[in-house]
């Protein structure tokens, strides 16, 4: 039997359990959507999936250091579901502002349909902590973005440059996308400006260029 028929079966007999199963088999999806950044080993490029539970475990770890007082719940939900819409949208490089900006329908779309799939008010609680990311304007939102911006720049660096240097992409760039982390973790974010120092002193990351 497969996914789809057990599903029919399930309808028959409960269709608002069908609904949420339909909607946990749809999300497996995002771990077929590849991201641009490398597992710290280099073997591979993380997917979506995993990325979103490595920010879940980068916002338990660092919680502590949140600039604000934070509701650690709420901040999960925003992050394991911050980058479901990739399903349909795909994923979008950081530093290409363009494709960044043009993903923006896409993903508005892919919010509609996805959530749109749970009964409520599920559905509308999962659509507003994705919305309250995108927004952020809220500590939550703030705080779970400058996790967002940590991880990978972490990922990169550990594997000298990572995606940074496939792209050609130099430390001013790294410095204005991941700035927001001095927003919610300032002090994480005083830390990293030293490293990313480093890392073109050491050659992992190229210098800005000359005017």
């Amino acid at each position: 039997m497969d996914a789809e028929t057990a599903l029919d079966v399930t309808a028959r007999v409960d269709s608002e359990l069908a609904e949420r199963l339909r909607f946990i088999l749809e999300i497996d999806k995002l771990k077929n959507v590849l991201r641009q950044t490398l597992l710290t080993d280099g073997s591979r490029q993380e997917n979506s999936a995993e990325h979103s539970w490595h920010l879940a475990m980068t916002a338990l770890t660092l919680a502590p250091l949140a600039d604000e007082p934070i509701d650690l719940e709420r901040v999960m939900k925003i992050l394991l579901v911050h980058d479901i819409v990739e399903i349909d949208a795909g994923d979008v490089f950081i530093y290409d502002s363009e494709a960044r900006a043009e993903a923006a329908v896409a993903e508005q779309a892919a919010a509609d349909r996805l959530f749109g799939m749970l009964p409520e008010p599920e559905g509308s609680e999962l659509r507003a902590a994705w919305d309250e990311y995108e927004e952020r304007q809220t500590p939550e939102a703030v705080f779970a973005y400058a996790c967002d911006r940590l991880q990978p720049l972490m990922l990169n660096l550990s594997t000298g440059g990572g995606s940074w240097r496939r792209h050609g992409i130099a430390v001013d760039q790294v410095k204005q996308i991941n700035g927001a982390m001095a927003s919610g973790l300032s002090r994480v974010w005083v830390a990293v400006e030293a490293v990313l120092d480093t890392a073109v002193a050491d050659g992992s990351l190229a210098a800005a260029p000359e005017n």
